[in-house]
């Protein structure tokens, strides 16, 4: 698998640590999309495929051990458990439970690209398959390349309007907080800096017109009132 074909999930309570693990990994030419707590994660693995998850072990309410024992139970994604406590007993549990490797931190960012990279290179690759897509009225959305597509025309889509859109596919036909929205979007996920609840407003604003036929009366992206936003697919 080529790196600049891996999707990784972060998954980590520490906001700092989570948002300079996202910026540090795109920059090293990963796709990434950050979760803040098991919980996230789920919803997020239920919509997308990942090529690897980067996890924290000391997480309040579910931590790493008990998410990488659950989702070993139906998935074979590989996962790297990361842990303030280096002690060889907690290294043995956390490969008992399913992880494919583990790093204690503090750790340096480039024997964390090294491990990654070593995962990634055991991964057998993928069969061709068809992708798959949600259907949005004459639109179609391709999830596992995040592209939105117009028959055979190519509907370019900015950054952010790429990750909102996969974040709300992710959850689609559930409503998804304005909070869950800033927190997803605002730390690194899309191209513009500013992420106040007014921000992502105005960019489902702008996602409306390009996947909407009437924007004034929204179809596929719904406002749930004292919520947030929800995408409601045919």
């Amino acid at each position: 698998m080529s790196q600049s074909d891996a999707h990784l999930l972060i998954v980590d309570d520490d906001e700092r640590i989570r948002a300079l693990l996202g910026r540090f990994l795109r920059k090293s030419g990963y796709l990434v999309t950050l979760a803040r707590d098991a919980a996230q994660a789920r919803r997020l693995l239920a919509g997308l495929d990942f090529d690897l998850i980067v996890m924290d072990v000391m997480m309040p309410g579910e931590d790493g051990f008990a998410l990488t024992r659950s989702l070993r139970e139906r998935l074979t994604t590989p996962i790297l458990l990361l842990t303030a406590r280096g002690e060889t007993e907690d290294r043995i549990a956390g490969l008992e439970v399913g992880a494919d490797d583990y790093l204690p931190k503090p750790f340096e960012p480039r024997e964390l690209l090294l491990r990654i990279s070593a995962i990634l290179r055991r991964v057998p690759a993928p069969e061709m398959h068809q992708p798959k897509f949600l259907s949005l009225g004459a639109l179609r959305y391709d999830i596992d390349k995040g592209e939105l597509w117009q028959g055979e025309n190519h509907l370019r889509l900015t950054g952010t309007e790429q990750s909102l859109l996969r974040r709300l596919a992710a959850s689609r036909g559930e409503p998804v907080s304005r909070a869950d929205l800033i927190e997803d979007l605002g730390r690194g996920g899309g191209d513009e800096g500013d992420n106040s609840e007014r921000a992502i407003d105005v960019q489902i604003t702008r996602l409306r017109r390009k996947i909407e036929p009437d924007p004034r009366e929204p179809r596929f992206l719904q406002t749930v009132r004292g919520t947030g936003y929800m995408l409601v697919v045919d």
